[in-house]
């Protein structure tokens, strides 16, 4: 079996012992083994370690799709969507019946309304009330609101500052890879320090630079928080599926999708999770086909992806700390 010490030593197209799949098993097992119990922001307490890295050759429509439990990549996909339109009310996503932002803003609602509403009925009113959604349904400047709309500030001659207009770091990312491929600026950062305290979770995959070496477009996302078991899985398909598309708006082919984490953790009401899947095995090489060029980054749509030979190990559910 390969270490998480030397990944870059594990063929991508393999299956058994050499599949890329290991790397993410082997992480879990570290920490569970391993890593140091804190008690964390939630309250439920984690297992972390500190640093890790993995690596993924996107070469052929490979993908770090997970086999060892079923990843729900249409819904990451939606996720990664929605961030490049700029929204930051969850609403389109409820409206799709992706789920995986709904705790946060019920959160929120139930604290200061004292109104002990059940998820459910809050997301139901979320998308039968427009109104509504806009005052409960927004998370504050996330993601996507850093990434094509990051806010700028002119000096004006009273001695005040007036709103400039919003910076969109992907298109600029896409032009600079265009145009200036050797550049070492190709960066998308979501870490705006002077809005984190409007977010209602700061961001956790925060900083993504892109590499152009041989014709091939590489990319290194550095995640400063990490959840292994629930979050990791999504985060490692949308990184290679952001990678993927602005590839495809450059000319370029897909390279290596490197992916670090600072505080890299499990949570401990996972153990059924973190027991059940690393008692499995990876099997099958999941590979993705765009099926379209839209005209810009910002065009495709969830019919644009295909996923082939995708068969996996049934799904383990686990809930989501808040």
């Amino acid at each position: 079996m390969a270490t998480l010490e030397s990944p870059e030593t594990i063929p991508s197209k393999l299956t058994g012992p050499g599949h890329p799949e290991w790397q993410y098993l082997d992480l879990m097992r570290r920490i569970w083994e391993g890593g140091s119990e804190r008690i964390d922001r939630t309250g439920i307490g984690t297992r972390s370690i500190a640093g890790a890295m993995l690596r993924f050759d996107l070469a052929d429509g490979a993908m770090p799709l997970l086999t060892t439990k079923r990843v729900y990549w249409k819904t990451a996909t939606r996720e990664m969507l929605w961030f490049l339109t700029g929204e930051t009310n969850i609403r389109p996503l409820v409206l799709q019946g992706v789920k995986i932002w709904n705790e946060w803003p019920h959160a929120r609602y139930v604290k200061e309304t004292g109104d002990n509403i059940a998820l459910d009925d809050f997301v139901q009113r979320i998308a039968d009330d427009e109104e509504f959604a806009r005052q409960w349904g927004d998370l504050g400047p996330v993601y996507g609101k850093q990434w094509v709309d990051w806010p700028t500030y002119r000096y004006r001659k009273d001695g005040l500052y007036e709103r400039g207009p919003g910076i969109n770091q992907v298109a600029e990312v896409v032009e600079s890879l265009r145009n200036n491929p050797g550049s070492r600026r190709h960066i998308i950062e979501g870490w705006n320090v002077a809005e984190l305290d409007r977010m209602a979770l700061p961001p956790c995959h925060k900083t993504y630079q892109f590499h152009v070496a041989g014709g091939r477009l590489n990319c290194m996302l550095y995640q400063r928080s990490c959840d292994v078991a629930l979050g990791l899985p999504f985060n490692l398909w949308s990184a290679a599926l952001l990678q993927r598309m602005i590839a495809q708006q450059t000319g370029l082919e897909p390279g290596e999708l490197v992916w670090m984490g600072g505080d890299v953790h499990l949570y401990l009401n996972h153990e059924h999770l973190i027991t059940e899947q690393l008692s499995r095995e990876p099997q099958g090489n999941p590979t993705l086909e765009i099926t379209r060029k839209p005209d810009t980054i910002f065009d495709y749509t969830i019919d644009d992806f295909v996923v082939h030979d995708y068969a996996p190990q049934a799904p383990i559910k686990a809930p989501v700390a808040v």
